[in-house]
């Protein structure tokens, strides 16, 4: 068999401020069949997420940055096409960081097999992947979550906020979330079946929002967003509440730093836990997770949505749109079709 041409995305150049087109490049290569301990896989999925956004930039992180030139990378569920791996066998379905490109040939090892009887494929890149990972890591864990506690999700109609959400609701709490459109706010309150929904674009002032919604006050805050999402949190915190910081998208293309919060030394009298995580640092908990979502998702108890562009020409697309809120749930791109032989 001869090499295969595979498409891919690669970063042309470094954004400053909101990403474009032009930081981009579609380009073809050769990939050879797979040598001794390698498997060849066609994507089906792949997965564009804000935290790449920060690899864009030439700095030092908790991931090395991207490089100009080079295909990007990130979360993707493919079909093994070609094995030379007792591991992996032609058919297997498997999720890997080879996203952004139509065909990767590695290691057995750089690639996890994943049981489509646990759910459609793509869930691996949302409510059973990474998405889904981070928010029950950060719940659970960093929050800290106790039956019947009283929590706000920012960004809460997204990959992670609706997790996040369903989450709360399966272990007994009062859950208000925000999102920024009235569409959003509807389907956390009618199919995730949250407590409450603030439109964060319609309420006004957002601090009085958030205070109406919660009369006796936040217990866990679970931080997407940033900004005056933060600053209204805290200033309803309970005493010892906890701040799981997941994310900041309001600020992931800003140019100059801003201001931390005015209102930061409430977290002194309150007795307040704010902790940022990385999710990669709580894969101990994937048993736990997969036992609890799976449990859910037989039950009928986990919705989510998904929003999907088709090729992977259209990758930079789906990516830019995270920034414009042009997505309901998981930002997915189908790469090629369910069965890649």
């Amino acid at each position: 068999m001869s090499n295969i041409q595979s498409r891919e995305i690669r970063l042309k150049s470094r954004p400053v401020g909101m990403p474009t087109a032009a930081n981009f490049e579609l380009a073809t290569r050769d990939v050879a069949q797979p040598s001794d301990g390698e498997v060849l896989v066609r994507n089906i999925w792949m997965s564009v997420d804000p935290y790449m956004r920060g690899r864009m930039m030439d700095r030092e992180s908790y991931v090395p940055p991207f490089q100009i030139g080079e295909a990007l990378q990130g979360g993707a569920i493919g079909q093994v096409v070609a094995s030379k791996s007792a591991g992996l066998n032609v058919g297997d379905y498997v999720q890997s960081m080879f996203g952004w490109r139509e065909y990767e040939v590695a290691k057995a090892e750089a690639f996890q097999k994943v049981d489509p009887a646990l759910g459609p494929i793509e869930a691996y890149l949302g409510v059973l992947g990474m998405p889904g990972m981070t928010a029950y890591a950060g719940l659970m864990r960093i929050g800290e979550l106790k039956d019947g506690d009283n929590v706000f999700v920012s960004a809460a109609s997204g990959a992670v906020g609706s997790v996040v959400c369903q989450l709360a609701k399966a272990h007994g709490c009062y859950v208000v979330g925000s999102a920024g459109s009235d569409e959003k706010c509807r389907w956390l309150e009618e199919v995730a079946g949250i407590d409450k929904a603030i439109n964060y674009k319609t309420c006004g002032d957002l601090d009085k929002a958030v205070g109406a919604a919660f009369p006796k006050g936040i217990d866990v805050y679970f931080e997407n967003v940033g900004g005056a999402h933060l600053e209204a949190a805290i200033n309803h915190m309970r005493p010892f509440g906890r701040l799981a910081l997941c994310g900041m998208i309001e600020q992931y293309n800003d140019t100059a730093p801003r201001p931390g919060p005015s209102n930061i030394i409430q977290a002194v009298g309150k007795s307040l836990k704010l902790q940022g995580f990385i999710v990669s640092n709580h894969f101990d908990l994937l048993p736990a997770f997969y036992k609890e979502m799976g449990e859910l998702i037989k039950a009928g108890k986990m919705k989510w949505q998904e929003t999907v562009e088709n090729g992977i020409e259209n990758a930079p697309k789906a990516f830019m749109n995270l920034f414009t809120g042009a997505n309901t749930g998981k930002m997915l791109v189908k790469i090629g079709p369910d069965k890649a032989i």
